[in-house]
Protein backbone atom coordinates (compact mmCIF):
# COMPACT_ATOMS: atom_id res chain seq x y z
CA UNK A 1 0.00 0.00 0.00
CA UNK A 2 1.25 3.47 -0.78
CA UNK A 3 2.50 5.60 2.05
CA UNK A 4 0.33 8.54 1.07
CA UNK A 5 -3.29 9.10 0.16
CA UNK A 6 -4.36 11.96 -2.08
CA UNK A 7 -7.32 13.80 -0.54
CA UNK A 8 -8.97 16.56 -2.60
CA UNK A 9 -10.12 19.65 -0.72
CA UNK A 10 -12.93 21.60 -2.33
CA UNK A 11 -15.16 24.39 -1.10
CA UNK A 12 -18.71 23.62 -2.07
CA UNK A 13 -17.98 23.69 -5.77
CA UNK A 14 -16.71 27.28 -5.86
CA UNK A 15 -13.05 27.68 -6.44
CA UNK A 16 -11.73 24.17 -6.17
CA UNK A 17 -8.65 23.88 -4.02
CA UNK A 18 -5.64 22.01 -5.40
CA UNK A 19 -5.27 18.44 -4.30
CA UNK A 20 -3.21 17.93 -1.18
CA UNK A 21 -1.16 14.84 -0.44
CA UNK A 22 -1.65 13.74 3.17
CA UNK A 23 1.03 11.57 4.62
CA UNK A 24 -1.01 8.82 6.16
CA UNK A 25 1.96 6.97 7.57
CA UNK A 26 3.16 9.96 9.60
CA UNK A 27 -0.32 10.52 11.01
CA UNK A 28 -0.68 6.88 12.00
CA UNK A 29 2.54 6.80 13.97
CA UNK A 30 1.15 8.43 17.09
CA UNK A 31 -2.15 6.57 16.86
CA UNK A 32 -0.27 3.32 16.56
CA UNK A 33 1.37 4.21 19.85
CA UNK A 34 -2.10 4.47 21.41
CA UNK A 35 -3.18 1.15 19.96
CA UNK A 36 0.09 -0.44 21.00
CA UNK A 37 -0.32 1.01 24.47
CA UNK A 38 -3.83 -0.38 24.72
CA UNK A 39 -2.73 -3.75 23.40
CA UNK A 40 0.19 -3.61 25.80
CA UNK A 41 -2.22 -2.94 28.62
CA UNK A 42 -4.26 -5.95 27.55
CA UNK A 43 -1.14 -8.05 27.10
CA UNK A 44 0.24 -6.90 30.42
CA UNK A 45 -3.12 -7.30 32.13
CA UNK A 46 -1.97 -10.53 33.74
CA UNK A 47 1.15 -8.75 34.98
CA UNK A 48 -0.89 -5.92 36.41
CA UNK A 49 -3.20 -8.39 38.11
CA UNK A 50 -0.22 -10.18 39.62
CA UNK A 51 1.17 -6.87 40.89
CA UNK A 52 -2.24 -5.95 42.29
CA UNK A 53 -2.50 -9.32 44.03
CA UNK A 54 0.94 -8.88 45.56
CA UNK A 55 -0.01 -5.41 46.83
CA UNK A 56 -3.17 -6.79 48.42
CA UNK A 57 -1.12 -9.50 50.11
CA UNK A 58 1.34 -6.94 51.45
CA UNK A 59 -1.51 -4.76 52.75
CA UNK A 60 -3.07 -7.74 54.52
CA UNK A 61 0.25 -8.61 56.15
CA UNK A 62 0.70 -5.05 57.37
CA UNK A 63 -2.81 -4.81 58.78
CA UNK A 64 -2.48 -8.24 60.42
CA UNK A 65 0.32 -6.83 62.55
CA UNK A 66 -2.41 -5.37 64.77
CA UNK A 67 -3.12 -8.96 65.78
CA UNK A 68 0.38 -10.40 65.54
CA UNK A 69 2.25 -7.77 67.59
CA UNK A 70 1.27 -7.65 71.25
CA UNK A 71 1.89 -3.88 71.76
CA UNK A 72 -0.47 -3.06 68.89
CA UNK A 73 -3.04 -5.64 69.94
CA UNK A 74 -3.13 -4.21 73.47
CA UNK A 75 -4.07 -0.81 72.06
CA UNK A 76 -6.78 -1.88 69.60
CA UNK A 77 -7.82 -5.32 70.80
CA UNK A 78 -10.54 -7.13 68.89
CA UNK A 79 -11.28 -3.94 66.95
CA UNK A 80 -8.27 -4.84 64.78
CA UNK A 81 -10.66 -6.95 62.71
CA UNK A 82 -12.21 -3.71 61.40
CA UNK A 83 -8.86 -2.73 59.90
CA UNK A 84 -8.60 -6.12 58.17
CA UNK A 85 -12.17 -5.83 56.90
CA UNK A 86 -11.37 -2.35 55.57
CA UNK A 87 -8.41 -3.62 53.52
CA UNK A 88 -10.38 -6.56 52.13
CA UNK A 89 -13.38 -4.41 51.21
CA UNK A 90 -11.86 -1.20 49.78
CA UNK A 91 -8.63 -2.40 48.12
CA UNK A 92 -9.53 -2.20 44.43
CA UNK A 93 -7.57 -2.60 41.19
CA UNK A 94 -7.70 1.10 40.28
CA UNK A 95 -6.40 3.78 42.60
CA UNK A 96 -9.52 5.89 42.09
CA UNK A 97 -11.75 2.98 43.09
CA UNK A 98 -9.78 2.47 46.30
CA UNK A 99 -10.02 6.17 47.15
CA UNK A 100 -13.73 6.21 46.34
CA UNK A 101 -14.59 3.23 48.53
CA UNK A 102 -12.22 4.32 51.30
CA UNK A 103 -13.61 7.83 51.56
CA UNK A 104 -17.16 6.51 51.30
CA UNK A 105 -16.48 4.04 54.08
CA UNK A 106 -14.96 6.73 56.28
CA UNK A 107 -17.79 9.18 55.66
CA UNK A 108 -20.46 6.54 56.22
CA UNK A 109 -18.76 5.37 59.42
CA UNK A 110 -18.44 8.89 60.86
CA UNK A 111 -22.02 9.90 60.05
CA UNK A 112 -23.54 6.57 61.03
CA UNK A 113 -21.48 6.30 64.21
CA UNK A 114 -22.11 9.91 65.22
CA UNK A 115 -25.86 9.81 64.70
CA UNK A 116 -26.01 6.35 66.27
CA UNK A 117 -24.26 7.64 69.40
CA UNK A 118 -26.64 10.60 69.62
CA UNK A 119 -29.66 8.33 69.28
CA UNK A 120 -28.23 5.89 71.85
CA UNK A 121 -27.56 8.68 74.34
CA UNK A 122 -31.08 10.05 73.86
CA UNK A 123 -32.58 6.59 74.34
CA UNK A 124 -30.54 6.07 77.54
CA UNK A 125 -31.75 9.41 78.91
CA UNK A 126 -35.39 8.51 78.33
CA UNK A 127 -35.04 4.96 79.64
CA UNK A 128 -37.75 2.36 80.15
CA UNK A 129 -40.18 1.70 77.33
CA UNK A 130 -39.18 5.00 75.71
CA UNK A 131 -35.69 3.54 75.11
CA UNK A 132 -37.00 0.93 72.68
CA UNK A 133 -39.39 3.43 71.06
CA UNK A 134 -36.63 5.96 70.39
CA UNK A 135 -34.27 3.30 69.02
CA UNK A 136 -36.95 1.74 66.79
CA UNK A 137 -38.03 5.16 65.48
CA UNK A 138 -34.45 6.22 64.77
CA UNK A 139 -33.64 2.95 63.00
CA UNK A 140 -36.75 3.29 60.81
CA UNK A 141 -36.25 6.96 59.90
CA UNK A 142 -32.54 6.87 59.13
CA UNK A 143 -32.65 3.43 57.51
CA UNK A 144 -35.51 4.39 55.22
CA UNK A 145 -33.98 7.79 54.37
CA UNK A 146 -30.57 6.31 53.54
CA UNK A 147 -32.13 3.53 51.47
CA UNK A 148 -34.16 6.07 49.48
CA UNK A 149 -31.02 8.16 48.95
CA UNK A 150 -29.31 5.13 47.44
CA UNK A 151 -31.96 5.05 44.71
CA UNK A 152 -31.23 8.64 43.62
CA UNK A 153 -29.01 8.33 40.49
CA UNK A 154 -26.62 11.16 41.39
CA UNK A 155 -26.06 9.73 44.89
CA UNK A 156 -25.99 6.10 43.82
CA UNK A 157 -23.31 6.82 41.23
CA UNK A 158 -20.77 8.15 43.73
CA UNK A 159 -21.95 7.50 47.28
CA UNK A 160 -23.86 4.21 47.19
CA UNK A 161 -21.22 2.37 49.20
CA UNK A 162 -21.07 5.20 51.77
CA UNK A 163 -24.85 5.10 52.23
CA UNK A 164 -24.72 1.34 52.78
CA UNK A 165 -21.95 1.71 55.38
CA UNK A 166 -23.98 4.46 57.07
CA UNK A 167 -26.95 2.12 57.47
CA UNK A 168 -24.75 -0.67 58.79
CA UNK A 169 -22.81 1.50 61.25
CA UNK A 170 -25.86 3.37 62.53
CA UNK A 171 -27.74 0.16 63.27
CA UNK A 172 -24.75 -1.51 64.93
CA UNK A 173 -24.23 1.46 67.21
CA UNK A 174 -27.80 2.41 68.05
CA UNK A 175 -29.04 -1.11 68.87
CA UNK A 176 -25.94 -2.12 70.84
CA UNK A 177 -27.76 -1.39 74.10
CA UNK A 178 -24.55 -0.29 75.82
CA UNK A 179 -24.11 2.73 78.04
CA UNK A 180 -23.34 6.01 76.32
CA UNK A 181 -19.69 6.10 77.43
CA UNK A 182 -19.01 2.59 76.14
CA UNK A 183 -20.76 3.34 72.86
CA UNK A 184 -18.56 6.38 72.30
CA UNK A 185 -15.44 4.45 73.16
CA UNK A 186 -16.20 1.54 70.84
CA UNK A 187 -17.16 3.89 68.01
CA UNK A 188 -13.92 5.82 68.44
CA UNK A 189 -11.78 2.66 68.43
CA UNK A 190 -13.52 1.23 65.39
CA UNK A 191 -13.14 4.49 63.50
CA UNK A 192 -9.45 4.55 64.40
CA UNK A 193 -8.84 1.02 63.10
CA UNK A 194 -10.80 1.76 59.92
CA UNK A 195 -8.62 4.83 59.33
CA UNK A 196 -5.52 2.68 59.86
CA UNK A 197 -6.72 0.16 57.30
CA UNK A 198 -7.51 2.97 54.87
CA UNK A 199 -4.05 4.48 55.28
CA UNK A 200 -2.41 1.12 54.59
CA UNK A 201 -4.53 0.72 51.43
CA UNK A 202 -3.61 4.19 50.21
CA UNK A 203 0.08 3.59 50.91
CA UNK A 204 0.27 0.27 49.05
CA UNK A 205 -2.14 1.12 46.22
CA UNK A 206 -1.34 4.73 45.32
CA UNK A 207 2.37 4.86 46.10
CA UNK A 208 3.47 1.47 44.74
CA UNK A 209 2.91 0.94 40.98
CA UNK A 210 -0.60 2.45 40.93
CA UNK A 211 -3.14 1.57 38.26
CA UNK A 212 -4.80 4.83 37.21
CA UNK A 213 -8.32 4.62 35.81
CA UNK A 214 -7.72 7.97 34.11
CA UNK A 215 -4.88 6.53 32.01
CA UNK A 216 -7.05 3.59 30.94
CA UNK A 217 -9.94 5.86 29.96
CA UNK A 218 -7.70 8.28 28.07
CA UNK A 219 -5.89 5.61 26.05
CA UNK A 220 -9.00 3.51 25.35
CA UNK A 221 -10.94 6.56 24.12
CA UNK A 222 -8.11 7.64 21.81
CA UNK A 223 -7.75 4.11 20.42
CA UNK A 224 -11.43 3.99 19.39
CA UNK A 225 -10.73 6.57 16.69
CA UNK A 226 -8.15 4.29 15.09
CA UNK A 227 -10.41 1.26 15.45
CA UNK A 228 -13.30 2.96 13.65
CA UNK A 229 -10.97 4.25 10.93
CA UNK A 230 -9.74 0.70 10.29
CA UNK A 231 -13.34 -0.51 10.26
CA UNK A 232 -14.33 2.01 7.55
CA UNK A 233 -11.31 1.04 5.45
CA UNK A 234 -12.17 -2.63 5.78
CA UNK A 235 -15.78 -2.11 4.71
CA UNK A 236 -14.79 -0.03 1.68
CA UNK A 237 -12.29 -2.70 0.63
CA UNK A 238 -14.99 -5.34 0.97
CA UNK A 239 -17.54 -3.30 -0.98
CA UNK A 240 -15.20 -2.70 -3.88
CA UNK A 241 -13.74 -6.23 -3.69
CA UNK A 242 -10.26 -5.14 -2.75
CA UNK A 243 -9.83 -7.99 -0.27
CA UNK A 244 -9.73 -11.69 -0.92
CA UNK A 245 -11.54 -12.90 2.20
CA UNK A 246 -14.50 -10.54 2.34
CA UNK A 247 -16.42 -12.42 5.04
CA UNK A 248 -13.52 -12.33 7.52
CA UNK A 249 -13.01 -8.65 6.78
CA UNK A 250 -16.68 -7.94 7.49
CA UNK A 251 -16.61 -9.97 10.70
CA UNK A 252 -13.52 -8.07 11.82
CA UNK A 253 -15.20 -4.71 11.17
CA UNK A 254 -18.32 -5.84 13.03
CA UNK A 255 -16.28 -6.97 16.05
CA UNK A 256 -14.48 -3.63 16.14
CA UNK A 257 -17.74 -1.66 16.09
CA UNK A 258 -19.33 -4.04 18.59
CA UNK A 259 -16.53 -3.41 21.09
CA UNK A 260 -17.09 0.33 20.74
CA UNK A 261 -20.87 0.00 21.07
CA UNK A 262 -20.51 -2.01 24.28
CA UNK A 263 -18.00 0.34 25.92
CA UNK A 264 -20.48 2.67 27.65
CA UNK A 265 -20.58 0.91 31.03
CA UNK A 266 -16.80 0.56 31.15
CA UNK A 267 -16.27 4.22 30.21
CA UNK A 268 -18.69 5.44 32.88
CA UNK A 269 -17.00 3.29 35.53
CA UNK A 270 -13.53 4.51 34.58
CA UNK A 271 -14.70 8.13 34.48
CA UNK A 272 -16.23 7.81 37.94
CA UNK A 273 -13.01 6.37 39.34
CA UNK A 274 -10.90 8.97 37.52
CA UNK A 275 -12.79 11.79 39.26
CA UNK A 276 -11.61 10.49 42.64
CA UNK A 277 -7.95 10.26 41.66
CA UNK A 278 -5.47 12.93 42.78
CA UNK A 279 -3.36 15.09 40.51
CA UNK A 280 -0.94 12.81 38.68
CA UNK A 281 0.99 12.98 35.43
CA UNK A 282 -0.80 15.04 32.81
CA UNK A 283 -4.19 14.94 34.51
CA UNK A 284 -4.84 17.72 36.98
CA UNK A 285 -7.63 18.36 39.45
CA UNK A 286 -11.13 19.00 38.06
CA UNK A 287 -10.14 17.44 34.73
CA UNK A 288 -13.19 17.31 32.38
CA UNK A 289 -13.78 13.55 32.46
CA UNK A 290 -17.46 14.03 31.62
CA UNK A 291 -16.34 15.28 28.21
CA UNK A 292 -14.78 11.86 27.57
CA UNK A 293 -18.23 10.35 28.13
CA UNK A 294 -19.76 12.75 25.61
CA UNK A 295 -17.07 11.87 23.07
CA UNK A 296 -17.74 8.20 23.77
CA UNK A 297 -21.45 8.71 23.01
CA UNK A 298 -20.64 10.27 19.62
CA UNK A 299 -18.19 7.45 18.90
CA UNK A 300 -20.90 4.89 19.65
CA UNK A 301 -23.30 6.69 17.31
CA UNK A 302 -20.60 6.62 14.66
CA UNK A 303 -20.02 2.90 15.27
CA UNK A 304 -23.77 2.24 14.92
CA UNK A 305 -23.78 4.01 11.55
CA UNK A 306 -20.80 1.94 10.42
CA UNK A 307 -22.69 -1.22 11.42
CA UNK A 308 -25.61 -0.01 9.29
CA UNK A 309 -23.17 0.49 6.44
CA UNK A 310 -22.00 -3.07 6.87
CA UNK A 311 -25.60 -4.34 6.81
CA UNK A 312 -26.07 -2.42 3.57
CA UNK A 313 -22.97 -4.04 2.10
CA UNK A 314 -24.18 -7.52 3.10
CA UNK A 315 -27.60 -6.98 1.53
CA UNK A 316 -28.33 -9.40 -1.35
CA UNK A 317 -29.51 -6.52 -3.52
CA UNK A 318 -26.32 -4.92 -4.72
CA UNK A 319 -25.41 -2.81 -7.75
CA UNK A 320 -23.47 -4.41 -10.56
CA UNK A 321 -19.68 -4.51 -10.50
CA UNK A 322 -19.52 -1.91 -13.29
CA UNK A 323 -21.69 0.49 -11.31
CA UNK A 324 -19.60 -0.01 -8.19
CA UNK A 325 -16.50 0.79 -10.18
CA UNK A 326 -18.20 3.97 -11.38
CA UNK A 327 -18.65 5.24 -7.81
CA UNK A 328 -15.45 3.72 -6.46
CA UNK A 329 -13.13 6.70 -6.84
CA UNK A 330 -15.34 9.37 -5.21
CA UNK A 331 -16.37 6.98 -2.41
CA UNK A 332 -12.80 5.99 -1.66
CA UNK A 333 -11.78 9.66 -1.72
CA UNK A 334 -14.51 10.48 0.80
CA UNK A 335 -13.55 7.46 2.92
CA UNK A 336 -9.91 8.58 2.87
CA UNK A 337 -11.01 11.95 4.25
CA UNK A 338 -13.05 10.21 6.95
CA UNK A 339 -10.28 7.88 8.09
CA UNK A 340 -7.66 10.64 7.98
CA UNK A 341 -9.89 12.88 10.10
CA UNK A 342 -10.57 10.11 12.60
CA UNK A 343 -6.87 9.39 12.99
CA UNK A 344 -6.04 13.08 13.35
CA UNK A 345 -8.68 13.50 16.06
CA UNK A 346 -7.44 10.41 17.89
CA UNK A 347 -3.86 11.60 17.67
CA UNK A 348 -4.75 15.04 19.02
CA UNK A 349 -6.62 13.45 21.94
CA UNK A 350 -3.81 11.03 22.71
CA UNK A 351 -1.11 13.73 22.58
CA UNK A 352 -3.41 16.23 24.35
CA UNK A 353 -2.94 18.90 21.71
CA UNK A 354 -5.52 21.04 19.95
CA UNK A 355 -6.46 19.86 16.48
CA UNK A 356 -8.12 23.12 15.31
CA UNK A 357 -10.97 21.48 13.32
CA UNK A 358 -12.08 24.71 11.60
CA UNK A 359 -8.70 25.21 9.98
CA UNK A 360 -7.73 21.64 9.20
CA UNK A 361 -10.44 19.01 9.58
CA UNK A 362 -13.78 20.58 8.70
CA UNK A 363 -12.73 21.55 5.15
CA UNK A 364 -11.89 17.89 4.51
CA UNK A 365 -15.30 16.78 5.74
CA UNK A 366 -17.08 19.53 3.84
CA UNK A 367 -15.38 18.41 0.64
CA UNK A 368 -16.32 14.78 1.31
CA UNK A 369 -19.96 15.69 1.96
CA UNK A 370 -20.10 17.71 -1.26
CA UNK A 371 -18.66 14.79 -3.26
CA UNK A 372 -21.21 12.35 -1.85
CA UNK A 373 -24.16 14.65 -2.48
CA UNK A 374 -23.02 15.18 -6.05
CA UNK A 375 -22.57 11.43 -6.51
CA UNK A 376 -26.21 10.49 -5.84
CA UNK A 377 -27.70 13.27 -7.94
CA UNK A 378 -30.04 12.10 -10.75
CA UNK A 379 -27.70 13.55 -13.34
CA UNK A 380 -24.93 11.22 -12.18
CA UNK A 381 -26.72 7.90 -11.69
CA UNK A 382 -30.10 8.25 -13.35
CA UNK A 383 -28.89 7.22 -16.80
CA UNK A 384 -26.70 4.27 -15.75
CA UNK A 385 -28.78 2.25 -13.28
CA UNK A 386 -32.29 0.93 -12.75
CA UNK A 387 -34.52 1.59 -9.73
CA UNK A 388 -33.16 -1.24 -7.59
CA UNK A 389 -29.54 -0.35 -8.22
CA UNK A 390 -30.28 3.32 -7.66
CA UNK A 391 -31.76 2.51 -4.23
CA UNK A 392 -28.78 0.33 -3.25
CA UNK A 393 -26.23 2.93 -4.30
CA UNK A 394 -28.17 5.77 -2.68
CA UNK A 395 -28.35 3.87 0.62
CA UNK A 396 -24.64 3.18 0.60
CA UNK A 397 -23.74 6.79 -0.20
CA UNK A 398 -26.31 8.14 2.29
CA UNK A 399 -24.71 6.15 5.12
CA UNK A 400 -21.28 7.46 4.15
CA UNK A 401 -22.73 10.98 4.30
CA UNK A 402 -24.17 10.20 7.76
CA UNK A 403 -20.70 9.21 8.92
CA UNK A 404 -19.37 12.52 7.62
CA UNK A 405 -22.04 14.45 9.56
CA UNK A 406 -21.38 12.60 12.82
CA UNK A 407 -17.66 13.07 12.36
CA UNK A 408 -18.16 16.82 12.15
CA UNK A 409 -19.90 16.71 15.53
CA UNK A 410 -17.12 14.54 16.91
CA UNK A 411 -14.51 17.07 15.78
CA UNK A 412 -16.34 19.79 17.70
CA UNK A 413 -16.49 17.65 20.84
CA UNK A 414 -12.74 17.01 20.70
CA UNK A 415 -12.15 20.74 20.20
CA UNK A 416 -14.25 21.55 23.29
CA UNK A 417 -12.30 18.98 25.30
CA UNK A 418 -9.06 20.64 24.23
CA UNK A 419 -10.36 23.99 25.43
CA UNK A 420 -11.62 22.68 28.78
CA UNK A 421 -8.50 20.59 29.46
CA UNK A 422 -6.20 23.31 28.11
CA UNK A 423 -4.50 21.13 25.56
CA UNK A 424 -1.30 22.52 24.09
CA UNK A 425 -1.54 24.33 20.78
CA UNK A 426 -0.81 22.27 17.70
CA UNK A 427 2.11 23.45 15.60
CA UNK A 428 0.77 23.35 12.08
Amino acid sequence: MSSSVVVPIQDGGEGATPKTAVKKGSLENSLSVAVSSLRGMKGDHDVRRVVHSVKVGVALVLVSLFYLLDPLYERVGENAMWAIMTVVVIFEFFAGATLSKGLNRGLGTILGGGLGCIAAVLAQEIGGVGNAIVIGTAVFIFGAAATYARSVPSIKKKYDYGAMIFILTFNLVVVSGLRAGEVMGIARQRLLTIVMGFVICIFTNLLVLPNWASDDLHISTASKFEHLACSIEGLLDKYFEAVADKENEADRSFKICKSVLHSKAKDETLANFAKWEPWHGKFGLCYPWDKYLQIGEVLRELAATIVSLEVCIRSPRQPTANLRQLIKEPCETAAASLTWTLRELGESLLKMRRCQPEALLLPQLKSARHELRHLVSPSELGHVCNLGEDLAVSTFVFLLAEIVEKLEGLAKEVKELGELAEFKTNDL
